[in-house]
């Protein structure tokens, strides 16, 4: 009976850890968005740079170099939008270009912590904390599992997930930047305007919960 309990907790104990998605809120609810109110369109964009917010992970992506940002596409117009060739770009105060990291990049740096990712290294070293290079199917799966994934919009409807941008070396990120968003494509397959999100919207937000 006890052997039975144990075992009972233990998988509770894991079942507590497996990543579960935020639930995403329209988009235009967010500090930190853009829309176009023609199109009826809304992005947002969430960092969860901060451990309270960050704890819904395993994977302590910030100490490897990563910050995680929950993006969100709201559609509430009356017509699907495509997503399929979507870019974003976030753009630091000092002009850094970074894109979203991908999988694969981000096992590589989890496996060996000195590894680098296409972003330009900086031109001096920043001394960080040293991490261990190991990375589980577990954690694999939580990556992957967490990535934005959409390829299509369709209306009155909300997609979101995770894009993981290479900050490594830059100790405030977040300040004076901003993610740019391209190509979106209407039905007629016409692009929209690109859509530009102030990060300072969400740093001086009252506020950051989720």
């Amino acid at each position: 009976m006890f052997a039975s309990c144990v075992v009972c907790l233990l998988v509770l104990c894991v079942a507590a850890k497996n990543f579960v998605k935020p639930v995403a809120r329209p988009a235009n609810t967010y500090p930190a968005h853009d829309d176009h109110p023609l199109e009826k369109i809304a992005i947002a964009a969430d960092p969860y740079d901060m451990p309270d917010k960050a704890k819904i992970f395993s994977v302590a992506f910030r100490e490897h170099g990563f910050l995680p940002i929950f993006f969100i596409v709201t559609n509430d117009g009356d017509q699907p939008i495509s997503i399929a060739n979507m870019e974003v770009k976030l753009v630091t105060v000092n002009r850094s270009k970074i894109t979203p990291s991908a999988p694969e990049d981000i096992y590589r740096r989890l496996s060996n912590p000195q590894a680098r990712t296409s972003r330009a290294p900086l031109p001096f070293p920043i001394p960080g904390k040293k991490v261990k290079g190991t990375i589980s199917q577990k954690e694999m799966e939580e990556i992957e599992s967490s990535q934005f994934a959409a390829k299509a919009v369709e209306p009155h409807t909300t997609q979101s997930g995770f894009l993981f941008f290479d900050v490594g070396g830059i100790s405030v990120p977040l300040a004076g930047a901003h993610l740019y968003v391209t190509g979106v494509n209407d039905p007629k397959g016409n692009e929209l305007m690109y859509f530009e999100i102030a990060m300072e919207k969400y740093l001086s937000a009252p506020s950051k919960a989720n």
